[in-house]
This record gives structure tokens, C-alpha cells and sequence, in this order.
């Protein structure tokens, strides 16, 4: 088979002839039709990630129909038009991911290929309702949003919610689903923009984090915050403690800005605020989003789509920063 092949970090990503995977019990090859872009790929193509390496094939996101099983592997998944699950061997613990967790793409080659091999317990139906590239652009940002916003943030119909750097994936996502959810959404961008995709997505508005009165403006304009997810830390994030309602949960899931500053301690206790980490999701998580999906026919943004064989030009372009929404490669 052919897969974008990276052979070290800040090195171009080749799409070369490769052995195809052969399957173990429980296994499953997938045929891809499309592949989903995450942050992920690019950090791991520049050599800033856990765990690296090489050679490596990305891509974690994947949707195709199943072209080979394994032993056990039930006959019904054969030719089945699926989408995978990439986050793996979470635990027997639902409050935190296990010390065997890993997530499709590395160290595991991953869904830049022809073929990708995974366990038959990460496959699901394909959304019927969805085409081949919006069914392959939601299954990691999708579940880190989806876990974040609801398992981990408790959102409920009527809250006052905050998505913090909404043009990526994840803050697209979260920004559907809570929406979706009758939620009263607002946004922060360095892009005006992309404050105004989020607007025709259905936020109430939006403000830019690069001005020095964000915050004041957030809360004059919002009333303060019931939830707020966040994907970058950095020193933007004491201000949240300000923005939080009494009871207000702040969830993160990364830290693209840098490290968590110094918060005002006194106001997270007094309001009695919840700060809280999480990452991916559990298979729960992954088929209550499913399910939400379905009911709400939530279509994923698409900002671009590559060739299969172009994924190296694909991760160029998230390096930007540029997009909005999902970046996803087409077989």
C-alpha cells in the first residue's frame, strides 16, 4: 500500500510504497476514504510531542469501509462503511485515562494511508447522514470537545458558555455542541474572522483575546460564564477566575500559549470553581457523541481538503493556524 511516510521530525512527509499490515485477532484493516487532520499531527511532525517515532504515519482521524478481518473478529464488519475511535485502551477508571492509553497515529501507524489497522472494538457505523470527509474530520477533536464541554464541564441546556480560541477543530466542536445543546455560546479569536464563522455557527458573539480589554468586554457582554473551555493556558488564563460564575467549571485540554499562570486563588475558592484537565475521551464519551450527533444532525465544519497523498501539505497549512474548522485528506 501507499502512506505518508515522516521519516524524522522538520523533514518533508513522503507518500511511498509500504508493507500493508497484517492483522492479529480482534484486528480489522480499514480501506480509508478520508482522513481527518489534528493538532496533534503537526506537533508530531516538527518533533514536539511525547513519544516520538520514526518512521511514523499519522493521522489519527479515519473513515473507510473495512477491507479485511482478523480472528474473532465478527463477519458483519466486513465491507462495513465505519469510522474509528482513536483513542485506545483507556481503562477500567472512566475519571482518568489508564497507564496502557494510546492514541491512533503514534506510536501506532496511523489513518495518512491506504490502509490502517485497528481493534474491532473502535470501529462504529458511519453517520449515515454524513459524507465520507465530515465523517472523518470529527472523531478526536470531536470526543476531546464533546468530554470537555459535557463529562468533564457538566454544560446543560441554558448555561452561559465560553469557547476560548474557536477556529481549531476542538473549538469549532465545542462551539456545535453546545449550541446544539441550547446553550448561550460566546467566542475569543485572534481572527475577526473567524469570530464571525463562529457567529453564522451560532454563537451570541465574540471577542478578540488580542485586545487589552478582552476580558472586561466578555463579561460586559456575557454576564460571566457558567463553563469555559480553553486550549492554550498561557497568561490569558488567570482572567478566567473573573469571568467564571460562583460554581463555574473552567475545563482545558492543552497548552498551545504555554504553561498556567499564577490565578487568583482566593476568587477560585470563594466562588467555589472547579479548574479541570482532561483529555480524548472513554468509549462512553465517544458513543454519547454519536448519539448527539444523530440526534441533532451536526454537520463538522470543513475549512479544506487535500489529496490523500498531500497530507504534508495539509499539515503546512494547520501550521498556520489559518483554518477554520477541520483539515481533512480525500482518498
Amino acid at each position: 500500500m501507499k502512506a505518508n511516510v515522516l521519516e524524522a521530525p522538520d523533514q518533508p512527509i513522503i507518500w511511498k510504497e509500504v508493507e500493508k499490515p497484517t492483522l492479529a485477532a480482534g484486528e480489522v484493516l480499514v480501506k480509508i476514504k478520508a482522513a481527518g487532520l489534528n493538532r496533534r499531527d503537526y506537533w508530531i511532525s516538527i518533533g514536539k510531542y511525547a513519544g516520538l517515532k520514526y518512521p511514523t504515519i499519522l493521522g489519527s482521524d479515519g473513515a473507510g469501509t473495512v477491507a479485511e478481518i482478523g480472528e474473532g473478529v465478527d463477519n458483519i464488519w466486513l465491507n462495513k462503511e465505519v469510522i474509528i475511535n482513536p483513542s485506545n485502551n483507556w481503562g477500567d477508571d472512566d475519571n482518568y485515562q489508564g497507564k496502557d492509553f494510546k492514541i491512533l497515529g503514534l506510536p501506532d501507524n496511523g489513518t495518512f494511508a491506504e490502509y490502517v489497522k485497528t481493534r474491532a472494538e473502535y470501529l462504529y457505523d458511519k453517520p449515515a447522514y454524513l459524507n465520507w470527509e465530515q465523517s472523518a474530520a470529527f472523531p478526536l477533536a470531536g470526543l476531546t470537545a464533546f468530554r470537555a464541554l459535557f463529562t468533564k464541564g457538566r454544560a446543560k441546556k441554558g448555561d452561559t458558555v465560553l469557547i476560548s480560541g474557536v477556529g481549531g477543530g476542538t473549538g469549532a466542536f465545542a462551539l456545535q455542541w453546545a449550541v446544539a445543546a441550547g446553550c448561550k455560546v460566546f467566542v475569543t479569536s485572534g481572527s475577526g474572522e473567524k469570530i464571525e464563522q463562529a457567529r453564522q455557527l451560532g454563537a451570541q458573539a465574540g471577542v478578540n483575546y488580542k485586545a487589552q480589554d478582552w476580558a472586561e468586554e466578555l463579561q460586559h457582554l456575557s454576564g460571566g460564564f457558567d463553563v469555559i473551555i480553553d486550549s492554550a493556558l498561557g497568561e490569558g488564563f488567570a482572567k478566567f477566575a473573573d469571568l467564571a460564575k460562583p460554581g463555574g467549571r473552567i475545563v482545558y485540554f492543552g497548552a498551545t500559549a504555554g504553561d498556567m499562570p499564577a490565578i487568583p486563588g482566593r476568587k477560585v475558592y470563594w466562588k467555589q470553581l472547579q479548574i479541570l484537565g482532561t483529555t480524548m475521551g472513554t468509549s462512553k464519551d465517544f458513543e454519547a457523541m454519536l448519539a448527539f450527533m444523530n440526534e441533532y444532525q451536526i454537520v463538522p465544519v470543513i475549512d479544506e481538503l487535500f489529496p490523500l497523498a498531500e497530507a504534508g501539505k495539509a499539515i503546512e497549512k494547520m501550521g498556520t493556524s489559518s483554518h477554520f474548522g477541520n483539515i481533512v485528506l480525500k482518498a
